[in-house]
Formats: C-alpha cells, sequence, structure tokens
C-alpha cells in the first residue's frame, strides 16, 4: 500500500533575508496559493478509484476523472485499481512469460505439498485469480491482503484435497474442487470484510512427488495392469454367458416352433380325415375306389419298370425291350 497522490509540495527553501520587511507580502502569499494549486488537483485513472484521507480518517471514495481535494498535505489519496485482475500462483511461479513461458517449480514444497484423503503426499500447484471490489476495506480491513489472500488459498485447499482420494483429486472431482475452493475462499474472505472478490481458483497440476513418483507411476501401472485382466476376464465371461443364452433362445424357439408344426400338422391330419369319413359315409363304394387308385398311384410311382396287365387275361406274351442294354 502506497502514496499514490499525483501532486507533493514542492520543498522549497526561502532565504531568511528575504523575509523582512522590504519583501513584499503578497509574494509570500503568491507562492502559498501556487503549492495549494498544485496541491489540490488530482486524476484518477479509468481502471482505478480514489480513496481519500483527510488528517488519516477516510472521508470518501472517488470514481475515476479529474478531482479536487484540500491541499498541502491535508488531504491524501490512494489509488487502488479495482479494474485490474490480479493473480497468485502455488507450488511455481512464473519466470518470464510471453511465447514460450518459464516456470519455476523448484522450493515450493511448503505450499504445495498436500495429504489425500487416502494418505498419499500429492504435489499441488493451482493459481487464484482476484479483483478489487472495495478499495476502502481493502486498504483498512486487513493489514497485509495478498498474504492474507494466499494464506486462505493455501488453507481451503489443503481442505479440499485433503477430503479427497488422490485419484479423486486428479480426475473427477478436480472442477468440483475448483468450484468449491472459489466458494470457501471468497467466504472466509468475506468475514474479514478484505474488500477482495474471487475471481477464478484453477488446479494446474496434481501429482505425486519428486522422490515417490517412480513408486508412484508403478503402483499406477499394476492397477492398470490388473484393471485390464479384470476387463478382459469380463470380456470372456460375457461373450461366453451371451452365447449359451443364444443358444438356449434358439433351441428354444426351434422346439416351440417344432411343437407348432406338429400340433398344426396333426389338426390337419384330423380335418381331412373327418373330411374322408364324411364321404366315405355319403358314397362308400366311390371312395374305396378314390382311395385305392390313389394309394395305387403313389406305390407304382415308386416302381421304375412294371408291366400292367387285365387280371382276366388269359394268355400273355412279355414284349422284351430287345434295344436295352444288359436284356
Amino acid at each position: 500500500m502506497s502514496d499514490n497522490t499525483n501532486f507533493t509540495p514542492p520543498n522549497i527553501n526561502i532565504p531568511p533575508n528575504l523575509i523582512n520587511g522590504s519583501t513584499p507580502i503578497f509574494i509570500i502569499i503568491g507562492v502559498v496559493i501556487l503549492l495549494g494549486i498544485f496541491t489540490s488537483a488530482y486524476k484518477v485513472d479509468a481502471n482505478e478509484n480514489g480513496v481519500v484521507l483527510r488528517f488519516g480518517k477516510y472521508i470518501g471514495t472517488t470514481t475515476p476523472g479529474l478531482k479536487f481535494k484540500l491541499p498541502l498535505g491535508i488531504d491524501k489519496v490512494y489509488k487502488i485499481q479495482v479494474a485490474r485482475q490480479y493473480k497468485e500462483e502455488f507450488g511455481f511461479r512464473t519466470r518470464r512469460s510471453g511465447t514460450r513461458t518459464q516456470y519455476s517449480t523448484k522450493n515450493y514444497q511448503d505450499e504445495s505439498w498436500m495429504l489425500t484423503g487416502d494418505l498419499n503426499i500429492a504435489e499441488v500447484e493451482w493459481i487464484v485469480q482476484y479483483n478489487i471490489k472495495d478499495p476502502k476495506n481493502y486498504l483498512f480491513k486487513v493489514k497485509d491482503p495478498r498474504n492474507t489472500i494466499r494464506d486462505v488459498s493455501e488453507t481451503v485447499m489443503s481442505l479440499m484435497v485433503g477430503d479427497r482420494s488422490f485419484t479423486e483429486a486428479l480426475q473427477s472431482e478436480r472442477e468440483n474442487i475448483n468450484i468449491m475452493a472459489k466458494e470457501e475462499m471468497q467466504k472466509i474472505l468475506d468475514s474479514y470484510d478484505s474488500g477482495i472478490s474471487i475471481q477464478l481458483v484453477q488446479l494446474q497440476g496434481l501429482v505425486p512427488p519428486g522422490p515417490v513418483s517412480d513408486s508412484f507411476n508403478e503402483v499406477n501401472r499394476a492397477k492398470q495392469e490388473q484393471e485390464a485382466m479384470i476387463n478382459e476376464a469380463r470380456k470372456d465371461f460375457n461373450k461366453i454367458i451371451y452365447q449359451a443364452e443364444g443358444k438356449a433362445k434358439r433351441l428354444v424357439k426351434e422346439a416351440e416352433g417344432y411343437a407348432i408344426q406338429r400340433t398344426n400338422e396333426a389338426k390337419g391330419d384330423v380335418e381331412m380325415f373327418n373330411n374322408v369319413s364324411k364321404e366315405y359315409k355319403k358314397s362308400p363304394q366311390i371312395t374305396k375306389d378314390r382311395l385305392y387308385i390313389e394309394t395305387m398311384r403313389k406305390v407304382l410311382s415308386k416302381v421304375p419298370n412294371k408291366i400292367i396287365i387285365d387280371a382276366q387275361l388269359e394268355n400273355f406274351l412279355p414284349l422284351l425291350n430287345l434295344q436295352k442294354k444288359g436284356n
């Protein structure tokens, strides 16, 4: 927090020999008036608010534009950038920004190492973005706003990570951590009347610390292999089960179809028998002859070489097929 007043009273040393009866009094008055003019006007930029103090007591907050105050140090103005987006980094620092931004991640274990809910150590990197919504409270309610924000952020993030397992914090609960951490930080800062508005909390990285990263990766690989084998076994299990179920359903459908077919055939045979019986009762002889002829037609149609003769024929001379080979 610094005094950003545009104009400060110039340090003017007036020789003692000038302050005597021969010096016109209007020169002294003129100097005082000039000092008052130079120290009474100030400018507040578009992204700023001015907090005005009179003899150290807050009297108001001014908006952007050209403003006036009591001169000669009676009023002091602190300019606060309310439209600026501030950022705090945890677990790393930006060494140089640009097309190829460079980061430093060394010697930040005190703020980045945290214990997860499943008793694993995680190295957490995150950022907090905020702006100033109340310049008065920002200046006077909290002694060191920046360190207060950092302390609150570390406390809240430790709580969020500690309530979740390492895998949850790394994957499924990542977005929830961002949202809940932002809400909890804002709640705490509002209880301090800090005049700060948290705009964003975002996890940048969550990894095992360097000394145990190899062991952690080995455990993860073992778990992945275990999951792969379980999935393969489930795949084979489902394949065999589905095949067996499909075969069973097919056999049931075939049996049901065969039963329907046999039932329909039996009903057809019964219907045909009833029809024949009815016709037989009407004309027994004709029905017998018809049945005999139909039966003989079926039987004789299966005989390749046949000769049909009259039963009353006395002399029979067989006609030989002399052209047929083998006769």
